[in-house]
């Protein structure tokens, strides 16, 4: 049992402090999808995100669809972005990230595989959930639940062959391993999504606030048909993330009143779940270690006695 992983602890989803240690080991590292280039189809037009309290800006700034500018919104300083040879735009929030094909090794093969320069950005929309980003994660990234909690879903992609193959900073869902091709489903480490199936393509980022406890969805919905064929893929793919927004704010509310405090992941269900949360806990660990090295070393005389500056405030779960 003690070779077995373990969950990261009720704590990690429920404290400020930690938060912000993510904040810097996590998201400021990070490469995020912005979307195709079909969400920036008018030269001109801002499309603004937020990442962890960072504000950017994505817009076409000319005829050529290549030509996409990524800016921070306050200060207008750009980012490093980068679009993938089948119409992929990803963007940084920092200059702390590594490049892009450090961060990605080995997707560009993948993503390969579909053209995403032909699906027409048809809606987008945004609201807030009760519950901290990594717990909507932890609901994507494993499919025991979704027999019970996806019916409909379910039908179509049952979670008998249901296997998750993870690589560096990103996760490949596959329904039937012998019918890769059927659907691709993909995770960006740390918060963003993309789903392709059903005649049509998806992706979301789940963007935490300054609150623990609460975080923004948000998704852009794509397709080659803008009427009732449409309607009909939005409604279908509405129900399923419901049907998660419902399960992660009970699950919020159980790590908040201490119902759940840790546990063991399944080794062949699970594997998702653990892949990502060894990842945040490893940089968490990283990250926390360095400050508080860097604190301590920055010590000072005041009348004859050394006094070393304290580090940040973090979650008591890594003291």
């Amino acid at each position: 049992m003690s070779d077995l992983t373990r969950t990261l602890p009720a704590s990690w989803y429920c404290s400020s402090p930690l938060y912000q240690l993510e904040r810097r080991a996590v998201f400021l590292k990070a490469w995020y999808l912005l979307g195709p280039i079909t969400r920036f189809e008018e030269v001109g037009e801002k499309v603004g995100y937020e990442v962890a309290q960072v504000s950017l800006v994505a817009c076409r700034m000319s005829e050529a669809p290549q030509d996409i500018k990524v800016y921070d919104e306050s200060t207008g300083r750009e980012f490093n972005s980068y679009l993938t040879e089948t119409g992929l735009l990803f963007s940084t929030i920092s200059d702390e990230a590594p490049s892009f094909d450090e961060f990605f090794p080995d997707l560009k093969p993948l993503i390969g595989t579909v053209d995403f320069t032909k699906l027409p950005h048809r809606r987008s929309i945004k609201y807030e959930g009760k519950f901290n980003w990594k717990t909507m994660v932890d609901g994507y990234q494993e499919c025991l639940h979704c027999q019970y909690t996806h019916p409909s879903f379910s039908v179509f992609y049952p979670p008998t062959f249901y296997t998750v193959f993870n690589h560096k900073n990103f996760s490949q869902h596959v329904a039937d391993p012998k019918k890769a091709d059927d659907g691709l489903f993909l995770y960006f480490f740390p918060n963003c999504t993309l789903n392709v199936y059903g005649g049509g393509m998806s992706s979301f980022r789940v963007c935490p606030t300054e609150k623990p406890g609460v975080t923004r969805m948000e998704f852009d919905y794509y397709h080659m048909d803008s009427g009732e064929k449409f309607e009909e893929y939005f409604k279908f793919v509405r129900q399923v993330a419901m049907e998660d927004y419902e399960l992660c704010e009970k699950a919020q509310e159980n790590l908040e009143k201490g119902i759940y405090a840790e546990g063991i992941l399944n080794p062949e269900k699970e594997t998702g779940v653990a892949f990502y949360q060894q990842r945040v806990l490893g940089l968490v660990c990283a990250q926390h270690d360095a400050e508080t090295a860097s604190a301590s070393s920055q010590a000072y005389e005041v009348n004859g006695n050394t006094r070393v500056v304290g580090p940040r405030l973090v979650d008591p779960a890594l003291s």
